[in-house]
């Protein structure tokens, strides 16, 4: 039986509207790629460059900073943390600077450390680490109480309200790590990785693309030759 010849000019159109989605896809994805390296390179120039002294208010993602003060030890907080360590917590202690009061997150302390064994140092101290951003909320599975001291993200206004301080920056300090390799807080964690996948994506778009061409070239084909 013969087909209508308007179901093969329908089957024709769907599929170059499947392919012209295909090759769209794949070149969005290029465009992707080509955002995200120079994401990777700009963040990286700005981590791995020589520290600035911390900005008084904003600074971008994982600016290398650098500033001096002393910590108010009394004022920490613990944020719920997951390392490579294992399960801990982030220290968040507020650092007093001649010009302004910003957060430290000094690093990584294990579970059931006491807390005597990181209450230092006392007096100045030089600080240099990335500038990361507040984090509001805590996280999907577990939210933030300030009432109860329970945190799971470093929410800088929330904390500041909780320990009575004014700190105006919106970001606060990821520490470099300082004194002897095992010595907790463990800082210099902070992971400058990006996940960067849109070169396979683009490849696999593409593939579809030239796949479904050589599809529709044989069932052509094969029509022609019936």
């Amino acid at each position: 039986m013969t087909r209508p010849v308007w179901v093969n000019i329908a089957a024709l159109g769907f599929a170059g509207l499947t392919l012209a989605a295909l090759l769209a896809l794949g070149t969005w994805q290029v465009q992707r790629l080509s955002w995200k390296n120079n994401l990777i390179a700009q963040v990286e120039a700005r981590a791995f460059s020589a520290p600035v002294p911390a900005p008084a208010e904003a600074a971008p993602e994982y600016l290398r900073v650098t500033t001096h003060g002393t910590y108010r030890h009394d004022l920490s907080l613990r944020v719920k943390a997951v390392t490579e360590i294992g399960p801990g917590w982030w220290v968040m202690t507020p650092l007093e600077t001649p010009d302004q009061t910003l957060w430290v997150n000094r690093g990584f302390v294990p579970t059931g450390l006491p807390e005597t064994d990181w209450l230092t140092p006392k007096g100045p101290v030089d600080i240099t680490g990335l500038a990361r951003t507040s984090k509001p909320d805590g996280t999907w599975l577990e939210k933030n109480d300030p009432a109860a001291n329970r945190w799971f993200s470093a929410d800088l206004p929330e904390m500041s309200a909780t320990s009575g301080i004014t700190a105006t920056t919106g970001y606060y300090i990821a520490a470099d790590h300082t004194g002897p390799p095992a010595a907790f807080p463990r800082g210099g964690l902070t992971k400058v990785t990006f996940r960067n996948k849109h070169l396979s994506y683009a490849i696999t778009w593409y593939a579809m693309a030239a796949l479904l061409v050589a599809g529709l070239t044989y069932a052509i084909r094969n029509r022609r030759r019936a």
